[in-house]
């Protein structure tokens, strides 16, 4: 490492120790306990020798070794390791006293000590960072081997004989320490070799993998206790995510707040789980959303205001839906859902109890914004970016004052109660031209005055509100930017002969646009804003439950209970119909000094149409040196089908399909780095049933909805035909003892043309019977 790096790592650490400082000093209850007052004398010496230990290296590090600078790298991050744990035990000890000595749930110190190695100790925020922990360009098989081995503590106990290693994350602004769990299960040891994940995603096709990893992050009050027994079934883990060896996994579970955690919200988690997986290189992710937030399904509140679900911004896009939902389906939808514009809601729900509600709520939130809010796609993203910037200054101002609205519904629509009048003040006005002058505009003075004196022009008929306004001057202005930019601009402002002014009716709620004849004394009077003070504030400050409030109430009268529309129910019904997203990270064949193939198997002729009857599964990638042999390709193709695969434990290359070198010829120049490559060989285990991760079970699904494979719905079986449906599409709740499809009732009960045939009817035509839904014997 250059004298330059270690200076750099000298600063990182210095600003470590007096964070870590700054946090001794402001801990509460600190010295009133005697236990406390040692601690703190132990961690400030350790913080003097810290920054002795600094200033050391700061003066020789020019012109030290690189032995020494290793030594003192060494000591520098024993120091700071030693300081943070010590800092993290005050912290631990001064809320323990607050807490009435119950201990903290996420203290781990304790479990630090009894590790034989020194803990490692990774940034919550940075792990996964490109070079952090780890450098790897590898496949996910051997960058996980890697990460295990360099990154993580390998635990005294195990799960179901699984090793299990952890990992240990500090959360940078809050000093807490959480575990990261990672769990190698060895599929020919378990109890559940089969994927049933893979299986409703679509991977029913893919052969076992040899190995699993687990990634879990329990809840808070378990991060200073062993995993549970069942662990891989529990619902509550911060995260769980599961990947296979060959590089192909699931993301099962993620809980933040919502979900019960007390410190890590589920955006931070998201954001760890996509840097682990970007930087071991796996291929592709799969989840299934169930996320709600307060009784609502996010993937269909965000589909409709982003177009995507809300794990759509780590790059999750649909992978398949549920009862028959195809990808056209489920996009077809959220364009019909996001293109329903405002005024034709408000036109349909005219007959209905939520008329008054959704109209005001709709002038409000159209009052509020800057743009035009024409469908209700543009009112949930405005209602959605609204709540994010509440949520932030409530954070920000965490010990102001309560809202000062009622807990009638709505709070931001109420009525004031009746003030006495307000006095009024004297306020000089400008003149429009001359304001025009110094904004900073993409458009000329020319055309904001003329958009201005056609705003006036239309104000002359009568009092308007904004809508209004910005509606009768698109009648001679196109450009609906450069209208909004004027009305915002245009409060006490002298534009020809009259005074603009705009101001919130007391009634409705709603900003209006108003003129005045203009007097030679410059002035105009108007309310004091310290009465009202929406003149320069269009509407009081939301609090972050009152723009929830408004989207649940939208959410639930609009996207579920539109009245009268069957197009909107069925699109909403799809999209929540449409659970399962994925991720794929695209092949990267680096630039270093190796060849990268993606290598597939083609079987015989014989083991394809005999016992391999699926569709083949994806290849697997295989690196080997710049300079490698045909033999050496080979070689490397048999270790790693043999490493990946249960079906491969005695797989031998024959033949690299288009390759015609030999054996000891080098292969690059013969086939492109990165490029395809169809493998030919012998030895696969047909006789072991763990050959595709769906299962042994060749069974058939042939449902109504179109359905043709298992996608984790409710589903019942035919008795006689054994074809799976989904209980839904029956329309049955409960399984019946003995269940006869609808297919299979029309063959066995005789119709009535064949009753008639019977009595020398045959001339007599019949209608065609319905078509039953289902039936059932019994």
């Amino acid at each position: 490492m250059s004298s330059g790096g270690f200076h750099t790592l000298i600063k990182k650490q210095t600003a470590k120790i007096k964070l870590a400082h700054l946090r001794l000093v402001s801990t509460v209850h600190f010295a009133k306990n005697p236990r406390s007052s040692k601690l703190n004398f132990k961690i400030d010496r350790w913080h003097r020798l810290l920054s002795m230990v600094c200033n050391r290296h700061s003066n020789s590090a020019t012109n030290s070794n690189s032995s020494t600078k290793q030594k003192t790298e060494k000591e520098i991050n024993t120091l700071s390791l030693v300081l943070c744990m010590r800092n993290f035990k005050k912290r631990s000890l001064g809320d323990e006293e607050e807490a009435g000595g119950s201990p903290m749930p996420i203290s781990i110190l304790e479990a630090c000590k009894k590790r034989k190695r020194k803990p490692k100790l990774y940034g919550f925020h940075t792990f996964g960072d490109p070079g952090c922990p780890i450098n790897v360009t590898g496949p996910f098989r051997d960058n996980i081997r890697i990460f295990l081995r360099e990154c993580a503590d390998l635990e005294e106990y195990s799960l179901e004989k699984m090793s299990i290693w952890c990992t240990l994350l500090v959360k940078e602004n809050t000093g807490f320490v959480l575990p990261l769990y990672t769990i190698e299960e060895k599929v020919d040891h378990s109890l559940r070799p089969f994927c049933d994940h893979c299986r409703c995603a679509g991977w029913s096709h893919h052969f076992v993998s040899k190995r699993k990893y687990h990634f879990i992050i329990p809840v808070d009050d378990k991060w200073n206790k062993p995993l549970d027994e069942d662990a891989f079934d529990i619902q509550t883990h911060l995260l769980h995510g599961l990947i296979h060896c060959n590089g192909f996994g699931h993301l099962l579970c993620i809980n933040g707040i919502e979900g019960g955690s007390k410190y890590l919200c589920g955006r931070e988690i998201m954001d760890l789980w996509d840097r682990i997986c970007s930087h071991l290189q796996t291929r592709q992710i799969t989840v299934e959303d169930l996320s709600k937030k307060r009784t609502m399904d996010l993937r269909l509140l965000h589909g409709v205001a982003y177009g995507h679900s809300w794990f759509g911004r780590w790059g999750y896009r649909f992978c398949n839906g549920s009862f028959g939902v195809t990808h056209h389906n489920y996009h077809r939808a959220i364009e019909v859902l996001s293109s329903v514009e405002l005024d034709n809601i408000l036109s349909d729900y005219s007959n209905t109890n939520q008329h008054r509600e959704i109209k005001q709520m709709t002038r409000y939130y159209r009052d509020l914004s800057e743009t035009h809010l024409i469908t209700i796609r543009d009112l949930f993203r405005f209602m959605l970016t609204l709540k994010s910037q509440r949520k932030s200054a409530t954070a920000a101002n965490s010990d102001s004052s309560s809202s000062p609205y009622s807990d009638s519904r709505p709070p931001t629509r109420m009525i004031h109660q009746n003030k006495p009048p307000a006095k009024e003040k004297s306020v000089k006005c400008r003149k429009f031209s001359a304001a025009v002058a110094n904004m900073d505009s993409r458009w000329p003075t020319r055309r904001l005055e003329y958009a201005a004196q056609v705003i006036v022009d239309a104000l002359r008929e009568r009092r308007m509100t904004r809508q209004e306004v910005r509606d009768a001057a698109r009648q001679h202005i196109g450009d609906t930017g450069l209208l909004d930019y004027v009305l915002k601009s245009l409060n006490n402002m002298i534009v020809g002969d009259f005074i603009v002014q705009r101001s919130v009716n007391s009634s409705t709620r709603v900003l209006e646009y108003s003129i005045k004849q203009f007097d030679n004394g410059g002035t105009v009077h108007e309310p004091d804003p310290k009465i009202h003070p929406e003149q320069d504030q269009l509407r009081p400050m939301l609090s972050l439950t009152d723009v929830y409030a408004d989207i649940v109430y939208l959410y639930k009268n609009i996207l579920l209970n539109y009245p009268n529309s069957e197009l909107v129910e069925s699109a909403s019904r799809i999209v929540l119909d449409s659970k399962r997203f994925i991720k794929e990270w695209q092949f990267r064949d680096e630039d270093d000094q190796s060849l990268r193939f993606i290598c597939r198997v083609t079987p015989s002729y014989s083991e394809l149409y005999g016992e391999l009857t699926r569709e083949l599964p994806p290849g697997d990638i295989v690196t080997v040196p710049l300079y490698a042999t045909v033999a050496e390709l080979k070689e490397a193709i048999r270790n790693v089908m043999r490493d990946t695969y249960c079906i491969m434990g005695h797989f031998e290359v024959i033949e690299i399909e288009d390759l015609e070198k030999g054996d000891e010829e080098v292969v690059f120049g013969a086939i492109e780095s990165g490029s395809e490559v169809w493998i030919r060989g012998q030895g696969l285990d047909l006789g072991t049933q763990l050959r595709y991760e769906g299962g042994a079970d060749n069974w058939t699904v042939r449902c109504e909805c179109g359905a043709r494979d298992d996608d984790g719905e409710r589903m019942v079986s035919c008795d006689i035909c054994e074809v799976w449906q989904h209980t839904r599409c029956c329309g049955i709740e409960v399984v019946p003892p003995l269940f006869v499809c609808a297919r299979c009732c029309v063959t066995l009960v005789p119709s009535r043309r064949e009753e008639l045939a019977f009595e020398g009817c045959d001339e007599i035509i019949m209608p065609p019977l319905p078509e039953l839904e289902m039936d059932y014997l019994c």
